[in-house]
């Protein structure tokens, strides 16, 4: 297989230079034989990856591949969907996320999820991010709690001022920090992002990867990009999803290689890997 880190200009890859394990070493989630289905339709087949602890995870991959539905997995936000429902293992610390015993609200407190469009609450700045605190119950001064979010969000000394403006009064990128400050406020352990950058322009994209990297110091993240850049400047390890027709002429998303960014994007082992980072397809 021929070098392919040429074919990216203009890139500097994040992740581990050294060779190494696939597996994390001190994994989050490990994945095991995660299929997901709509009804009876299977969405995404037989996933097996880990995600490592304080390392950002980025999942690739042409549209309708099931890196949306894989990430959502995490957090069970597929449980909303009528008719989902996830076969295989996903373990968090070594237990299944999917045992009965499991809270699935409790799940979404430990593992925050910031979403591909801005979504804040019609409501100041202020009460966006003391929001979660104040349903589960935190103790302690709120002033305390929202300027740590928003400090951590790299948002604090744009906003520190006007705390009791609508939130939608901000901009888009200034909107997607603080839907992070949201999510953070309430001091998960994992933040899931789904295309957090698609709809921002580049400057605020660059703010956000930044904030990205500073995040990873006290959080686990796993993002969903079709940003095959943004992936290589920000994450540890990529995972890359394709989907495979088969004779029906349905659609089913697989997990074609997992490996550490690095690896993925200069030198790949699966020619369907190097065919889609090199825009032969996708």
């Amino acid at each position: 297989m021929t070098d392919i880190g040429t074919s990216i200009p203009s890139v500097t890859v994040r992740g581990p230079q050294a060779p190494g394990n696939t597996a994390a070493l001190d994994p989050v989630f490990t994945v095991s034989d995660l299929s997901v289905f709509y009804g009876a339709y299977e969405a995404v087949r037989q996933v097996d990856l880990s995600i490592g602890n304080r390392e950002i995870t980025a999942m690739i991959g042409p549209s309708g591949c099931g890196k949306s539905t894989v990430l959502r997995c995490f957090n069970r936000m597929n449980d909303l969907i009528p008719g989902a429902r996830a076969a295989g293992k996903i373990l968090y610390h070594g237990e299944d996320l999917y045992g009965d015993h499991v809270d699935p609200i409790e799940v979404r407190r430990r593992i925050g999820m910031v979403f591909q469009k801005p979504n804040p609450f019609p409501k100041s700045i202020y009460d966006n991010i003391a929001y979660g605190p104040r349903v589960n119950g935190t103790k302690g001064k709120m002033d305390e709690v929202v300027e740590e979010a928003l400090t951590q969000a790299a948002l604090w000394d744009e906003v520190k001022d006007k705390l009791k403006q609508n939130a939608l009064s901000l901009s888009g990128g200034q909107q997607q920090r603080l839907c992070i400050a949201r999510a953070i406020a309430v001091k998960p352990e994992v933040i899931l992002m789904d295309e957090p950058c698609s709809a921002l322009d580049p400057i605020a994209t660059t703010k956000i990867e930044d904030l990205m990297q500073q995040l990873a110091r006290d959080y686990t993240i796993v993002i969903v990009t079709h940003n095959m850049q943004q992936a290589a400047r920000v994450s540890n390890r990529t995972a890359f999803f394709t989907a495979d027709v088969d004779g029906n002429g349905e659609r089913h998303g697989r997990l074609v290689e997992f490996d550490e960014t690095s690896r993925i994007f200069t030198n790949p082992t699966d020619q369907r890997t190097e065919d889609y980072i090199t825009g032969r397809f996708g």
